[in-house]
């Protein structure tokens, strides 16, 4: 009995804490109910620090390297406690070891789509997800909201917190940025540095911890945010109406997908584009001769060649059938989009009359 009065007795003379996990963030150093004795060794190693908590109340708080516990070097906790210069007795303290390393590779992503306003295609859902890399910056503020009193804090206790809240300001972000979706679906790595620059102070003033790297790694849109970028990168950027005739006759050509009113537009595209190609050689003059016939008489240089009265501007009006074999679709088709209004034409009596200029307006969107 008397053996173990003097175990308990025992004081603290070295305090330390070697991390053998990846994963401690936090970690109270176990005082077995033992007092500190006054000029005990406190050793803090690399990415360590230390702070002192004194019946609830934080106290000192040391850097890397090793220290000498007297009245000198511990003032907060002498002045918490009352301690006159030179206080040798022993005494109790909560010893809180803080890793302060970099953690790598910590995943986040939305659980469950977020939504967003977009100019091009309205009300649309993003799946995201990515990693980031942080560091506790703030040992008090740490300790105070995140860790508290627990012994030994893991990552995987903090990973559902950290994740929430990313998402959280991740979601507010992009609404208020109004970032279109083509670019939140491209541009990972600008979009991932402009968010870092607001989720780092959210993270800072809240839990004490810098958020060093924001990665976007993926970003799910819907299939027709997809099929625009897939467009996008097919062309580059659609210069005018006779490159995109061009593109969509070869996309239509290569899907074998000439059939069917889906088709209808890129159809009638590709064909009016071929037209208006063999128009435009049709209406150019033919070059002058260069030369005299044979035996052809020679003009004297008094004589003056006549100009041609210019004719007058013919309009352009086309039947159903003209429009469609022009176009090289179907006679049924033209018809279907003039009773839909999205072919401009005029109706006189039962026959319809299709001008230029209506083919020109629904060929440009």
């Amino acid at each position: 009995m008397d053996f173990m009065k003097i175990i308990t007795k025992q004081l603290i003379e070295i305090i330390e804490w070697t991390d053998d996990s990846r994963d401690t963030l936090s970690y109270r150093w176990p005082d077995e109910d033992k007092e500190i004795k006054n000029g005990a060794q406190l050793i803090v190693r690399e990415s360590q620090q230390v702070q002192f908590v004194s019946e609830g109340q934080f106290a000192d708080l040391f850097n890397p390297g090793r220290h000498l516990l007297t009245t000198q070097n511990i003032p907060v906790l002498s002045t918490l406690r009352g301690w006159k210069y030179g206080f040798n007795s022993p005494f109790k303290c909560d010893v809180y070891y803080i890793n302060t390393r970099l953690f790598t590779g910590n995943k986040w992503g939305t659980s469950n789509p977020i939504m967003m306003r977009d100019k091009d295609f309205g009300v649309i859902r993003l799946r995201a997800f990515g990693t980031y890399d942080f560091r506790i910056t703030n040992a008090a503020l740490f300790l105070k909201e995140v860790a508290g009193t627990d012994q030994n804090f893991r990552i995987d206790e903090f990973a559902d917190t950290m994740r929430s809240r990313i998402v959280s300001i991740f979601s507010e972000a992009l609404a208020k940025a109004q970032v279109p979706a083509l670019d939140v679906a491209q541009r990972y790595s600008e979009l991932g540095d402009a968010l870092l620059q607001v989720i780092n102070p959210a993270v800072s003033d809240k839990y004490g911890l810098e958020i060093t790297t924001f990665l976007v790694e993926n970003v799910s849109v819907p299939p027709e945010v997809e099929q625009a970028i897939d467009k996008r990168s097919s062309m580059g950027a659609i210069g005018n109406l006779n490159d995109y005739v061009k593109y969509q006759m070869g996309q239509a050509m290569a899907n074998g997908t000439g059939d069917g009113a889906a088709t209808l537009p890129a159809s009638m595209a590709m064909g009016f584009g071929m037209a208006q190609e063999m128009m435009k050689q049709m209406q150019q003059p033919a070059p002058a001769a260069s030369g005299f016939l044979p035996g052809a008489a020679a003009p004297t240089p008094t004589q003056t060649p006549t100009t041609a009265p210019a004719a007058a501007p013919v309009l352009q009006v086309y039947t159903p059938e003209q429009a469609a074999q022009l176009l090289g679709v179907e006679v049924a088709d033209v018809l279907a989009e003039l009773e839909a209004g999205n072919l401009k034409g005029r109706k006189i009596g039962s026959a319809w009359r299709i001008a230029q200029a209506a083919l020109d307006e629904f060929l440009a969107g």
